[in-house]
């Protein structure tokens, strides 16, 4: 299935061949006047200059070549040599009818070889509630996920549990000096091999209590600091009660992590820890070690990755400390070295904060000189930071970090609050109500993250977000909904879809929205930007919209045109919906 924009373009190719023109140059776009050609070309201008001729005389000859290809309804020129496009409506209707047969990918082609990618992103942390810092990772990293496996890649998500290293250390002897706070901790600190206490002794409230008071006291108390050190590599080392209450530690924060996640509407295939890694570290450090690669300094172990030509100094990457002990940026490398065994990659993209990308610059190059990944098959895709009205991180207006789950609650209140302003849903049951504003609340956060390019910042604006007009997620699930009940109007009047017959210039407009899907699609893919697919589910919903308001459908002149129009309804609605659920967003059935 070609979308019309690449057809037309292989005709225009052939053309400018034909004229002695390098067909490269015939590329093909959307035309920037809809009201006087579907799609332009302007290769003439650089072809003529290249030939020294006169743009608008080869423009011309190319369109004279073009004049009787069937699939066009018009060929012109204008200007100093645009050449303008206008498809036939047979041709549109044909392109529509495909689309609208395509139930799975409406009109999007895949890759043409699929690759095995794991997407590395969310990066929630054992004892450390979510917080909005973790949204736009686990927001975009998503709809990643969903976008190259609709492409036809073999995809895995993997949370990357952050469950291992100094942290892990300070929640140990955090927990021993709790004394009888924590009944049940104090068996954990014995030699020996056990056995432990098979339930936690800790609870997710303790562990979002005891670090951060630990983390506090290791920047003032030298000796605890050197305590919880000591902890950290005995557990790291194999000590079994330590690696009993660690185990705790994982599961009582991964339950939680779990439900917020799945408020969220996201779901991870792997939920590999930092921990996971630990196990390949010492063959890894072998293998550097006997490539020459692991470099002695002052103590610690390092790896070179500064290379010539760099336009500032790249710092080694550290890969066993002066203490002996494993480091960030080793355990971000054996993770690699993991994941080539099990499950095996082509590609691997981590989603993390752009301010994380020297270091991810540093283990990329790392690998690459070890041969532990295939040049260009590491990407890190930075991201920009949701910020408040003041332009800074945002923040709770006490000044701390709102959690996850708090910000999910103040966006599903404001999503209640705003359907019942709407009168939406009053007549529903309570149950389905509030399932309703849960998916409000979700599209909401989650449109207004992703219709944002990846690598740049936006301000949070709750008020915004959760309009039911204009370029956001409640908008969408609105035009989504409006479609749902048009179809089940139809089919109670006995109505049904029938031949697509393109004639109105609203219907038009529609069937050119549906065809860009294909080139959207593989423009977010091949440029890792998910909010190219929120532009689409956009310009789609108002074309439907503009496309409702002059094109009766229920209403049509005759049956015929009213199967035509409620084809195109439901090819409009079926794309809509892919379209959003590659965004991680879910449609109600009803308002």
């Amino acid at each position: 299935m070609t979308d019309l924009k690449s057809v037309l373009g292989e005709a225009v190719g052939a053309a400018f061949a034909a004229e002695g023109v390098d067909a490269a140059l015939a590329r093909v776009t959307a035309s920037d006047r809809p009201d006087l050609a579907d799609f332009q070309s302007n290769g003439a201008l650089a072809a003529a200059k290249a030939l020294k001729a006169n743009p608008r005389e080869l423009a011309s000859r190319v369109a004279e070549r073009l004049a009787a290809d069937p699939r066009l309804e018009s060929v012109e020129v204008a200007g100093p040599g645009f050449i303008n496009l206008k498809v036939a409506g047979a041709t549109l209707a044909e392109r529509a009818e495909a689309v609208a047969g395509d139930s799975d990918r409406a009109g999007a082609s895949g890759v043409e070889a699929a690759r095995k990618v794991i997407i590395d992103y969310a990066g929630p942390n054992v004892a450390k509630p979510m917080h909005v810092g973790h949204l736009r990772s686990s927001i975009i990293g998503e709809s990643l996920k969903r976008l190259f496996r609709f492409r036809g890649d073999t995809v895995w998500g993997d949370a990357h549990f952050g469950d291992w290293g100094f942290q892990m250390g300070l929640l140990i002897v955090a927990c021993a000096d709790e004394g009888q706070k924590l009944p049940g901790a104090d068996a954990f600190m014995a030699d020996g091999d056990g056995p432990f206490p098979a339930e936690s002794p800790v609870s997710l409230a303790d562990l979002e209590r005891l670090y951060p008071l630990a983390a506090a006291k290791a920047k003032e108390d030298e000796a605890f600091r050197d305590r919880a050190r000591k902890a950290t590599a005995e557990l790291q080392s194999g000590r079994a009660g330590y690696r009993a209450l660690w185990a705790h530690f994982v599961t009582v924060s991964r339950s939680a992590l779990e439900r917020e996640f799945s408020a969220l509407g996201v779901d991870f295939d792997l939920w590999k820890g930092e921990s996971d890694a630990d196990a390949f570290v010492p063959g890894m450090v072998a293998d550097l070690e006997k490539q020459g690669l692991l470099i002695a300094d002052q103590g610690a172990r390092i790896v070179r990755v500064a290379k010539e030509g760099d336009k500032r100094d790249l710092p080694p990457l550290l890969v066993v400390s002066s203490e002996g002990s494993a480091m960030y940026g080793t355990t971000d490398l054996a993770t690699i070295v993991g994941r080539r065994e099990d499950p095996g990659f082509d590609l691997i993209l981590y989603v993390v904060d752009q301010r994380q990308a020297d270091h991810f610059e540093q283990v990329f190059r790392a690998a690459y000189l070890a041969g532990y990944a295939d040049e260009g098959a590491l990407e890190h895709l930075g991201f920009g930071t949701m910020n408040g009205p003041d332009g800074k991180p945002f923040k709770t207006r006490a000044g701390g970090v709102l959690k996850l789950h708090d910000l999910i609650t103040m966006a599903t209140d404001k999503a209640r609050e705003r359907l019942k302003e709407a009168e939406l849903g009053a007549d529903l049951p309570e149950a389905e109500f509030e399932d309703i504003a849960r998916k409000v609340a979700v599209a909401a956060l989650k449109f207004a993250d992703l219709s944002n390019n990846r690598t740049t910042s936006y301000v949070f604006d709750l008020d915004r977000f959760m309009s039911f007009e204009g370029k956001t997620g409640p908008y969408l699930l609105y035009q989504a909904v409006r479609i749902k009940s048009l179809l089940r109007k139809a089919a109670d009047q006995g109505a049904s879809a029938g031949a697509i017959a393109v004639a109105e210039p609203a219907e038009r407009d529609l069937v050119l929205t549906l065809d860009a899907f294909d080139q959207a699609a593989a423009d977010a893919y091949d440029k890792r930007s998910p909010h190219l697919i929120a532009e689409h589910a956009y310009r789609l919903a108002q074309s439907f919209s503009k496309f409702y308001a002059a094109c009766p459908v229920l209403a049509a002149p005759d049956e015929t045109t009213r199967a035509s129009r409620l084809a195109l309804a439901a090819a409009a609605l079926r794309q809509l919906e892919i379209a959003l659920d590659l965004l991680g967003i879910a449609t109600p059935e009803r308002m």
